[in-house]
C-alpha cells in the first residue's frame, strides 16, 4: 500500500464515532483482492492450495513449505468472493465452500489446437502429440517441455498467465515419448528416453509444427523446461541446432548437483505412490491431498493426461500411470550430468528459477560470482 492510501485509510477510520469500535484494516487483505487469476479460467475451488509446487514425480524437485504462500489465488477463498456469490455458496446446503471439485478441465480451455506429428525410422514410427496456440505476427513462441512422468498439460495454467500478459505470444507444449498422448509403434520393451533422443525429438517437433502450420520461418523461440525438461531445453540450446531462432531458455526447479543427489531417493518415492486409482477423480484428489500438485486447477487439468484406464483391472485400480517411471531409471543420471556447464555456455537469454539461491551447485555459484548469472533475491536469474 502506498503512503497516500495508508493516510486515506487512517483518515477514514478516524471519522467513525467514538462509540463505534474501530474497523480493523489489514493491508494484506487489500493486496489479496488485487491479486486475481484470469477470469477466463475456472475459479480455484481449493482454498487450501496455497502454492503451485513442483511435481515430486519429476525427478529431483523442490516443494516449497506451506507458509510461503507462493502464487496464491485468493478467489479460491469464499472471503474474497463477490458478496452475492459468497452468500449464495454459504447458504446453499448442497455445496460447501470448502468442498473440492474434482471435475476434469479440458485442454481446450488453454490451447487452440492439438497436433499429431509423425516421424518414421527403420525401427519404429513415433507420433508426437503437442498442444499449440499459434503466435500472432512477430510475437515469440514459448516452447515447454515437462518433467519425467508428467505431460504437456503440466504447463497449461502457466500458459494462461503468459497469454494474459502477452496476448500475441504463442505456446507449444509437447508430450515427450512415453508420456501423454505421444505414441511409438511398435512399442519397444524399453522406451528410449536418453537425453540425446529427447533433444532430437524436440527439434523434430518444432520443425514439423512449422511445416504443418505453414509458417514461412521459425518463430522466435523461448524454451522452457521443468526438471527433465530443463535438461532437454538446455541441451537443445547448447547444440545450436535451432540457430538464431532461440531468444532464450528457462530451467525450472533443477540444477545438476541437487538433481543427481535426489536420484538416490527416487525409488523410495515411487514405492510410496499408489499403483492405481478407482476413478479419475480419485487420482486428481490424491495429487492434491499428497501435495504433489498444490494447485487444484492445475491438478484437474494435468492429472487426466498422467493416467490411463484399463477396464480389465479390478475397479479399485483401473486407472493406472501412463508412464512407468521406474523403467526410466537407466536414463536418470544421463539427463543431468553436465547440465550446469551447458546452461552457462549456451547462447541466448538464461532464466533459472529455484526455490532459493542455496540450491545452486558449485559451477552455478562460480557463474554467479563471475556475473554470468546475475541473481535476484527471489532466486531468479536472467542474462542476455
Amino acid at each position: 500500500m502506498s503512503d497516500l492510501q495508508r493516510a486515506f485509510a487512517k483518515a477514514k477510520l478516524s471519522s467513525y464515532p467514538a462509540t463505534m469500535p474501530p474497523i480493523p484494516f489489514q493491508e494484506a487483505d487489500e493486496d489479496e483482492e488485487m491479486d486475481h487469476f484470469s477470469s477466463d479460467l475456472p475459479a480455484d475451488d481449493d482454498s487450501s492450495s496455497a502454492s503451485s509446487a513442483s511435481s515430486a514425480s519429476s525427478t529431483g524437485t523442490i516443494i516449497p513449505s506451506q507458509n510461503q504462500n507462493l502464487f496464491a489465488r485468493p478467489q479460491g477463498s469464499v472471503l474474497s468472493m463477490n458478496p452475492f456469490v459468497r452468500r449464495k455458496l454459504t447458504c446453499c446446503p448442497c455445496r460447501s465452500p470448502n468442498k473440492r471439485i474434482m471435475d476434469q478441465i479440458p485442454w481446450t480451455t488453454y490451447f487452440e489446437r492439438e497436433l499429431f506429428l509423425e516421424s518414421t525410422t527403420e525401427a519404429n514410427t513415433i507420433v508426437h502429440h503437442a498442444y499449440l496456440t499459434s503466435p500472432v505476427g512477430n510475437a515469440p513462441l514459448f516452447v515447454t517441455h515437462h518433467g519425467a512422468g508428467s505431460s504437456g498439460l503440466s504447463f497449461a495454467v502457466m500458459t494462461a498467465e503468459i497469454r494474459k500478459r502477452l496476448p500475441c505470444a504463442g505456446v507449444l507444449s509437447l508430450d515427450a515419448r512415453g508420456h501423454g498422448a505421444t505414441t511409438v509403434t511398435p512399442e519397444p520393451d524399453i522406451m528410449d528416453l536418453s537425453l540425446g533422443t529427447l533433444s532430437a525429438d524436440l527439434i523434430s517437433v518444432l520443425s514439423k509444427a512449422k511445416t504443418q502450420m505453414g509458417w514461412e520461418e521459425m518463430p522466435l523461440l523461448v524454451l522452457i523446461g521443468h526438471s527433465l525438461g530443463g535438461a532437454v531445453v538446455t541441451d537443445v540450446a547448447k547444440s545450436g541446432k535451432l540457430g538464431n531462432s532461440v531468444l532464450g531458455y528457462a530451467v525450472l526447479d533443477v540444477v545438476e548437483g541437487s538433481a543427481i543427489d535426489a536420484l538416490q531417493s527416487m525409488q523410495t518415492y515411487l514405492s510410496t505412490r499408489p499403483a492405481g486409482f478407482p476413478s479419475l477423480e480419485s487420482g486428481i484428489e490424491w495429487h492434491i491431498r499428497s501435495r504433489t500438485i498444490r494447485n487444484s486447477i492445475s491438478a484437474r487439468t494435468s492429472v487426466p493426461a498422467l493416467l490411463k484406464h484399463d477396464p480389465a483391472l479390478r475397479s479399485s485400480r483401473s486407472w493406472t500411470w501412463q508412464t512407468d517411471l521406474a523403467a526410466t531409471q537407466p536414463f536418470w543420471e544421463g539427463w543431468f550430468v553436465g547440465l550446469s556447464k551447458k546452461f552457462l555456455e549456451a547462447r541466448g537469454g538464461k532464466l533459472l528459477l529455484l526455490a532459493g539461491t542455496d540450491r545452486l551447485d558449485k559451477e552455478l555459484i562460480i557463474g554467479q560470482m563471475q556475473g554470468i548469472i546475475p541473481m535476484s533475491i527471489s532466486g531468479m536469474s536472467f542474462n542476455t
